[in-house]
């Protein structure tokens, strides 16, 4: 069986493991946290950055790009694409997949992570210690103007890149799952954004997401909750 190391809120991670899912493709999932440094997770991905996906063949893709290419080239049903039909459509995808993997996460998803998640488990001498609140109320406000462009976007579309559900829909869900998982996500300031995330929340690859567990970090009880 293929492999996938992840980590279980890592963004780009979920992103892929949902994909799979969408692929209906299994993979044994192997926990690895990005800051241990272990060697022989370099010798997989020398950058240490996840996820690394290892075929069958023992082909090996590494980071989220090639990830997400190899599964899009290797896919045996090409109805199952979430990258478009046309030129047109994969460019407005992968626009909104720069979105959230770009300027959501600089702005929004990695201050909150460091400095909620990461700075819990590693040392002092790493960056370890008591969170930044500063970088997190920011990034608060932050994500604020990003659900307003969620709903902008439903407003005159289906899914966020347009009638079909894409890539760009569960790149955004990616990140947001996350942060919902830590509690940071004010659904009731935007009641649109909220709407397109209960749909991709409620489909069959996104129960696992769902079913992630954090040692000593419980998720509130509406990030499992399907009608929250």
């Amino acid at each position: 069986m293929p492999q996938l190391y992840h980590f279980s809120l890592d963004p780009y991670c979920r992103r892929i493991r949902l994909v799979l899912g969408e692929y209906h493709r299994d993979a044994e999932l192997i926990e690895e946290r990005p800051w241990d440094d272990k060697a022989e997770f370099l010798q997989l991905n020398p950058a240490g950055l996840l996820p690394v996906f290892v075929d069958d063949d023992g082909t090996v893709a590494a980071g989220i790009e090639a990830v997400g290419e190899y599964l899009e080239d290797t896919l045996v049903d090409r109805s199952l694409s979430l990258l478009g039909e046309n030129p047109e459509q994969r460019a407005e995808i992968r626009r909104l997949i720069a979105w959230f993997d770009g300027k959501f996460h600089h702005e929004v998803t990695a201050p909150i992570l460091g400095e909620k998640l990461v700075r819990r488990f590693v040392s002092r001498e790493a960056g370890g210690g008591s969170p930044n609140m500063n970088r997190v109320r920011l990034a608060l406000k932050n994500i604020r103007p990003h659900l307003e462009y969620i709903g902008i976007l439903t407003d005159d579309r289906n899914w966020l890149a347009g009638d079909e559900l894409t890539l760009a829909d569960f790149a955004a869900a990616a990140h947001l799952s996350t942060l919902d998982y830590l509690g940071d996500v004010p659904w009731r300031e935007n009641e649109r954004a909220k709407a397109w995330y209960q749909r991709i929340k409620s489909r069959r690859s996104f129960r696992p997401i769902l079913a992630d567990q954090i040692r000593n970090m419980p998720p509130p009880r509406i990030y499992a909750d399907l009608d929250f």
